[in-house]
């Protein structure tokens, strides 16, 4: 069976949560028995989000396959639960680039190249290819942006062309759009919309469903009047409201019959989806007993979506320990000996993420000595892990100028470097390690514990590495390096045997944490945040 298509575009503003919308979708059609792939077209021009300020994009989720991609491939992967690949993300950028090598090569055999037919054909390629390679019964593309949006036309375009090459009957349009709640006349507006639906339409997208968002109930009404204006069927219309949980959505939506519509358009007979294990969740969300603080010291504290799926993967191990994470933000560049403790007092863990550059780095260390030194829980990832090997190189083994040649090329002691085989060859516009690589996890580690095996694959994304050369003195000042490449070659993460909880990886575990699955350090983390805050 051909895969059917379902396309998700928005309406009105930007950030109305079309990503949770289609992930949402996704999780009910894969409840029901059917295979999905899920895909984001974006339209900025930047060939990928890898060197994009986090200010200005939110975080780069990285697929098993070293692909970086849009933080809303993290909702669809927490949501499906399928591994996502490289056909998942396009943008603008990646296209005309794809274009025009194409052209500089002689493909197009001397013809002038046009939005219509080569650009249009690089998207449909695109979106055909997910289909082919993932093997599934229906893809989910989510058109990134705003309908008006000039860089979003040539995408439009593509799946209009898509919906008559492959019939309407295996094609669906989906189009969310902000329903207003004005507080001053008390009543809910459905005029943005119906311009949304409107530009939609005169770009020859017939939308079969309008999923509203709002803040409010909407009143039946208001969703007749969007069917009536907007030229959908009266039950094609359904709410979309906020509500306290991210996961609590697939049941809204499929209380609203969104799935049932699908499978209406698609005249697909399938079973209801077994939500009986999402439903739990979400019941052991709303009834959590217990409450833990956990501080985040980064440099990217202002944007919260900058460390999306840390975030998440928090909260995963707080539901598995029946408790409700609450975060505290902390500007690493607003840190020093001086203060460190009156800003870290209270909090039962701490968790230093990753990111790139010097901004912030002296406040992550005195942070990771803070927590040592006082047995607070300490979790590194990536870049956290790097400050924690600087710290112990300064403080356990008096190499008092230890750094990273990231940030002071010309310290004496690089304990965190590029390996010899990756000096000269580092692109200034990307990253050495991408994607899924194996790790090997030390006999009687604290990690071997926390995953029950000896070997495992976590998704990286960096450059720099533990330096070889120090590695026998940082062991010998107490550091378990705990988890290397399987050749040995390479150190992926560190403990101390002797803290309550004090772990760094070079990886990034939070891209495979799933909310009714924590991945298992998330989950360990949590658990020691937790004895903390009953020590205290």
């Amino acid at each position: 069976m051909a895969a059917k298509h379902i396309f998700v575009t928005g309406g009105v503003v930007s950030g109305l949560g079309k990503g949770i919308s289609a992930a949402s979708l996704g999780r009910l059609l894969k409840q029901r028995g059917l295979k999905v792939a899920a895909q984001k077209l974006d339209p900025y021009m930047n060939v990928d989000p890898g060197t994009m300020s986090p200010y200005q994009h939110g975080e780069v989720f990285v697929t098993e396959d070293g692909v970086e991609t849009d933080l809303d491939l993290g909702h669809y992967e927490r949501f499906i639960d399928e591994d996502l690949n490289k056909l998942s993300n396009l943008t603008s950028g990646r296209v005309y680039w794809n274009v025009l090598h194409k052209e500089r090569a002689g493909e197009y055999l001397g013809r002038t190249v046009q939005i219509i037919p080569h650009v249009t054909n690089e998207i449909k390629a695109f979106v055909y290819g997910i289909a082919d390679y993932t093997g599934a019964d229906v893809v989910i593309t989510e058109i990134g942006g705003t309908i008006g949006d000039i860089e979003s036309q040539p995408f439009l375009e593509a799946i209009r062309q898509i919906s008559r090459e492959i019939g309407r009957e295996n094609c669906m349009f989906l189009h969310v759009v902000l329903v207003p709640y004005l507080k001053c006349s008390g009543e809910h507006k459905t005029k943005p919309a119906q311009h949304s639906v409107h530009e939609l339409q005169s770009m020859g997208i017939m939308p079969d469903v309008i999923i509203a968002r709002c803040d409010e109930p909407l009143e039946d009404g208001i969703l007749q009047k969007i069917a009536a204006f907007c030229n959908v069927e009266p039950d094609c219309v359904i709410e979309n409201r906020t509500l306290g949980s991210l996961y609590d959505v697939p049941l809204m939506l499929h209380a609203a019959h969104l799935d049932d519509l699908v499978c209406r358009h698609f005249g697909w007979e399938t079973q209801q989806p077994e939500m009986a294990e999402w439903k739990a969740l979400c019941g052991r969300i709303a009834t959590l007993s217990r409450e833990v603080t956990i501080a985040i010291v980064g440099k990217y504290v202002e944007l919260h979506d900058a460390y999306l799926s840390v975030v998440e993967a928090l909260y995963h191990g707080g539901y598995e320990n029946d408790a409700r994470v609450r975060l505290r933000w902390v500007d690493s560049e607003q840190l020093d000996d001086t203060n460190v403790a009156e800003r870290l007092a209270g909090a039962d863990g701490i968790l230093v993420p990753g990111g790139f550059g010097q901004r912030g780095i002296e406040g992550m260390i005195c942070t990771a000595r803070w927590a040592r030194e006082n047995g607070v829980p300490y979790f590194g990832i990536c870049l956290g892990m790097q400050i924690a090997v600087i710290e112990a190189a300064r403080d356990l083994c008096g190499l008092q100028d230890a750094n990273s040649r990231e940030f002071s090329p010309e310290a004496e002691h690089c304990v965190i470097d590029l390996m010899a085989d990756q000096k000269g060859e580092v692109p200034k516009g990307g990253t050495m390690r991408l994607g899924a690589y194996p790790c090997r996890l030390r006999e009687g580690s604290r990690l071997r514990g926390i995953y029950g095996c000896s070997e495992i694959r976590e998704r990286h994304r960096h450059r720099y590495e533990v330096n070889n050369d120090y590695r026998e003195q940082l062991e010998k000042a107490g550091v378990v390096l705990s988890g290397t490449s399987p050749d040995g070659h390479l150190v992926e993460a560190m403990e101390y045997s002797a803290h309550p909880f004090f772990v760094g990886v070079q990886y990034h575990p939070e891209f495979k944490s799933r909310p009714n699955k924590a991945h298992p350090i998330f989950r360990a983390f949590i658990a020691a945040a937790l004895e903390h805050e009953d020590r205290r």
